[in-house]
């Protein structure tokens, strides 16, 4: 039997799901989840084979979720919202359905899990990518030891390159994440955030003060009083980011 988890918060939705999964006998579902976390803790207990995710739940997202986990199983994404079909792409989707989709729409997605594996069809993904503005995190989800910390990007003072993790700092405290400062770079808004430095990216509105250090270099001072080295090719960036 193929072990599956259904993930979504509208009980219409998962029923329809279900109903179509009846059709398709090898499937046993599992559970039926109604948020981010009910679905993690679901799949950290029946290791299941293949998901039906939504993207927009309560306290979680789908796409949040999957960051949490550590080995992920294939995943089908069931949503309203074609936006996020390339981000569907970036963690490997099996296959992306909008709704409302038919019987035999997702009887093409089952057929794209039994004959390719956690393969996927990269150009159906590419064609359902959204001619709209890039939306940019409002936060981030991390695991901290058996807690899971949302951290608000509006509370993030600058974040450091650790190797293949990212040092977050906040008011509060230092936290770590398992992605790469570029990943950040990329999805968080740029009038708000800027690489001053290959391992440093700065929430502009900490900065307040940018000080001549040796030969062609600088520093800047945040309001914290720390100091953030600022690169040759981060000073430019640095001055289009401030405005002059």
């Amino acid at each position: 039997m193929i072990r599956t988890i259904i993930i979504d918060d509208e009980p219409l939705a998962t029923g329809i799901v279900q109903e179509y999964l009846a059709e398709c006998k090898e499937f046993e579902v599992q559970a039926i989840c109604h948020d981010g976390f009910e679905g993690l803790k679901a799949i950290q207990k029946h290791q299941p084979d293949l998901i039906f995710l939504d993207v927009q739940m309560p306290k979680i997202n789908g796409f949040e979720m999957l960051e949490l986990l550590e080995e992920l199983p294939a995943v089908i994404f069931t949503t309203a919202f074609d936006e996020y079909a390339l981000q569907a792409f970036e963690v490997h989707a099996i296959d992306y359905l909008l709704k409302p989709f038919s019987q035999d729409r997702f009887n093409k997605a089952i057929e794209k899990y039994r004959q390719s594996g956690l393969a996927q069809n990269v150009q159906e993904l590419l064609n359902n990518e959204s001619s709209e503005a890039q939306e940019y995190l409002t936060r981030i989800v991390l695991k901290d030891r058996n807690d899971i910390k949302i951290i608000p990007t509006q509370d993030i003072k600058y974040l450091e390159a650790n190797d293949d993790y990212v040092n977050i700092y906040t008011k509060e405290a230092k936290c770590l994440k398992n992605k790469t400062l570029s990943y950040y770079e990329n999805h968080l808004d740029p009038e708000t955030f800027v690489r001053v430095h290959r391992s440093y990216l700065v929430k502009i509105a900490e900065i307040t003060k940018i000080e001549a250090y040796k030969k062609e270099s600088h520093v800047l001072i945040l309001k914290s009083g720390e100091k953030i080295p600022v690169s040759k090719t981060g000073y430019p960036k640095l001055k289009s980011a401030l405005g002059f």
